[in-house]
C-alpha cells in the first residue's frame, strides 16, 4: 500500500515522501515557514515510475498548503509546470512572485 508522509526538521525543512511496503519510492523536498511552503525538487525512483507518485506527492503538498493557509513558491520544475498548466486548480495557493 502506498503511503504519503511529511517529515520536517526543527527548521521547517524536509520532504513529502511516498512509501510502499516500507521502501521510499519518491520525495518532494520542501521548506515551510509561517506563510510559505517552498517546493524545491521532486524525484521518483525508476521502480516507482508510472504509478502516479509525483502527482500523489503534489496532491499531499497542495492539501497541506491549503489546510495551513500557506502560499507555495514553486522552485521545483515539476511543481511549477503543474501550477502553470493547471492554474485554475492551484492559483489560490501559488505565490507567483517571490517577495
Amino acid at each position: 500500500m502506498l503511503e504519503t508522509q511529511l517529515q520536517l526538521n526543527e527548521k521547517g525543512r524536509g520532504k513529502f515522501f511516498v512509501e510502499e511496503n516500507g521502501e521510499q519510492l519518491g520525495e518532494m523536498e520542501v521548506a515551510i515557514t509561517d506563510e510559505k511552503l517552498i517546493a524545491y525538487h521532486t524525484e521518483v525512483l525508476p521502480k516507482g515510475e508510472g504509478k502516479g507518485l509525483a502527482k500523489k506527492l503534489l496532491s499531499a503538498m497542495v492539501e497541506y498548503a491549503r489546510s495551513h493557509h500557506l502560499k507555495v513558491v514553486a522552485l521545483c520544475p515539476y511543481v511549477f509546470a503543474q501550477f502553470k498548466r493547471h492554474e485554475e486548480l492551484y492559483g489560490d495557493i501559488w505565490e507567483k512572485s517571490i517577495k
